[in-house]
């Protein structure tokens, strides 16, 4: 028997975009662990772009910047699961406007801010109000977060403070929810990936390369371990922990005053 003890058990995965995904990798960790997934993705394109990955799966489409169809996404599942209920749900959403490339904080449009916040952050709320009546006593609601939610992180532009709302909103859920129910809520703070997603923040690579060197391991965190934490979160392995924002990223953060970087900041030119 699988240490997660996932065998039979049912979850929905919510922000597959590509192979390279978060939700991806986790949904393959799940199934491996003899779980089964059901998915939801934004739009009918991503649905057939996806087509080879999730062959013979169940598919949702979810554009969550329609309070309708996350409604409606309610429904679907209760239909589509019947007695069954779910054991956990992954929500690895996120989207912001760099069309007009990073601007400083204080020029972010209004626009482009509560759109980013709704997808970002708030579609979590949404959800997990969607999905209450369909999740079992004891299940688990994982969301992807990022680690550097409390520094000015410029190169990722007004979506910091967004990620940010996102965690808080995590132990608030936790809280609220746990009136009536023992589901779990719990966010995993990542730190930079190469995924898709990521190539599209303007100027991501250098910063992508530097948080390399800051991890202790001068090795860049890999999707498959934020995959691996997500999946034991999802599991009841993990049942004590709740409303928390675990941090992922191979000790980048607490590694401000490495030897290298610091002696290769502080070169003078003769």
């Amino acid at each position: 028997m699988s240490f997660l003890g996932l065998d039979g058990k049912t979850f929905l995965v919510v922000g597959i975009a590509n192979k390279k995904s978060v939700a991806w990798a986790v949904a393959k960790l799940l199934q491996e662990e003899g779980a089964n997934v059901i998915y939801s993705v934004r739009s009918e394109k991503r649905k057939g772009e996806l087509g080879e990955l999730l062959t013979n799966q169940k598919v949702f489409v979810c554009d969550f910047e329609n309070e309708k169809q996350v409604e409606e996404l309610g429904y679907s599942l209760k239909s589509e699961l019947g007695e069954v209920k779910l054991d956990g749900i992954l929500h690895s959403i996120a989207f912001a406007n760099y069309a007009e490339g990073l601007k400083k904080f204080h020029e972010t449009k209004r626009a482009d801010f509560l759109q980013a916040t709704q997808i970002s952050s708030f579609s979590l709320v949404e959800l997990a109000r969607a999905c209450k009546p369909l999740l079992a006593k004891s299940s688990s609601v994982v969301t992807i977060g990022i680690s550097s939610t409390d520094v000015t992180a410029e190169n990722y532009g007004y979506m910091a403070p967004i990620k940010a709302s996102l965690e808080t909103s995590v132990r608030y859920l936790a809280k609220s929810f746990s009136h009536d129910s023992e589901t779990r809520f719990n966010s995993v703070n990542a730190g930079p990936l190469k995924t898709s997603a990521s190539a599209g923040i303007p100027g991501y690579l250098i910063n992508y390369l530097y948080a390399e060197k800051l991890t202790f391991r001068k090795k860049a965190l890999a999707t498959a371990e934020v995959a691996n934490l997500a999946t034991f979160l999802l599991s009841q392995r993990s049942s004590g922990i709740n409303g928390q924002g675990i941090v992922i990223d191979a000790g980048m953060g607490l590694n401000y005053f490495d030897g290298e970087i610091v002696e290769s900041s502080m070169k003078i030119d003769d």
